[in-house]
Order: structure tokens, then sequence, then C-alpha cells
């Protein structure tokens, strides 16, 4: 066997194990989030489901973008959740919207008052990459998702949330 073969068997396996780690924590029943997380931990729950209850602080919402969804221009809207009873507040993927929403006056019915439960993803903070220009966070101008400047931002805990459900 090559050095080729053997490095395609060894990327095989990894795959395949990556593959059965994140398909066995999607499959579990969501945990609800601690009051305090442990930034050097959520690589152990990257893609675990979990859940969360706050209040959701429109006034620091962040837009991320453009991003393209089924050829159309938007954003992604990113907004602190406040947790009670001492938990950490924590930054929410709330999913994409078209920039024909990006004011909060054109989505008003879409942004929950009061106290809401969050279902979704706990992740890992992404990463830029060199061709994306730098966050502009002084004048709201987000081109990716960097969790600790968006955190700094906002005074929230560094910990990204992606939304599958508001209950």
């Amino acid at each position: 066997m090559g050095l080729d073969s053997s490095y395609s068997v060894f990327r095989l396996g990894w795959k395949t194990e990556l593959i059965a780690r994140f398909e066995d924590r999607l499959i579990k029943p969501p945990l609800p989030l601690p009051p305090r997380i442990d930034p050097e931990a959520i690589n152990e729950f990257d893609y675990r489901k979990v859940y969360t209850t706050g209040r959701l602080r429109h006034d620091q919402e962040m837009l991320i973008g453009p991003r393209i969804h089924d050829g159309k221009d938007g954003f992604l809207v990113v907004t602190p959740l406040e947790r009670g009873d001492g938990g950490s507040t924590v930054l929410v993927n709330r999913g994409w919207i078209s920039k024909d929403k990006k004011t909060q006056a054109a989505r008003r019915e879409v942004m929950p008052k009061g106290e809401v439960t969050i279902e979704g993803l706990l992740r890992e903070p992404w990463k830029r990459n060199m061709f994306t220009p730098q966050n502009r966070p002084q004048t709201g101008e987000f081109y990716f998702p960097d969790v600790h400047q968006m955190a700094k931002h906002t005074g929230s805990e560094a910990v990204w949330i992606e939304e599958t459900m508001s209950i």
C-alpha cells in the first residue's frame, strides 16, 4: 500500500469517527445550558442540542452579511439572550433573513418579546477566512461571526447557539 493509500484510509477512518460523533450528539435529547459555560469545554459539546430560557436583546442585535440563501441576498441575525437567575448572556444565531427584512420594523412579528426558551445547537466559534473583510463592530458591520468579538461588543459570554426552535 502506497503513502497516498495509507493517508486515504486514515482520513476515511477520521471522517467516519467524526460523523458518528456528531450524529450521536444530534439524536440525543437537548441538555439544559448551565448558567455559566467554560469556553474550553465547548469543543466537547460542538453540535450538541441545548436549550435555555431568557429574554432576547433585540436592541443589541447584529446582522452578519451579506449571506446568500437560495440565490437571494440577506443576513444572519444574531441576538444576545439575557438569561435570568445568574445565567450568562449568550449569542443566538436566529437564522437567515432577506435583505428587505434588514430593519427590525420590517420583521416585528418574528421578534419575540418577554421570556422565551431557545433550543439549538451549541457550536464552536467560527474561523474567518482570508477573503472575508474585518468586522467593524463600532459601525454595526459584521461580515463573519467572530464569537469572541461579538460577545465583547454585547457584554455576552463567548457562547454561540444556532437556534433550531423557539418554544
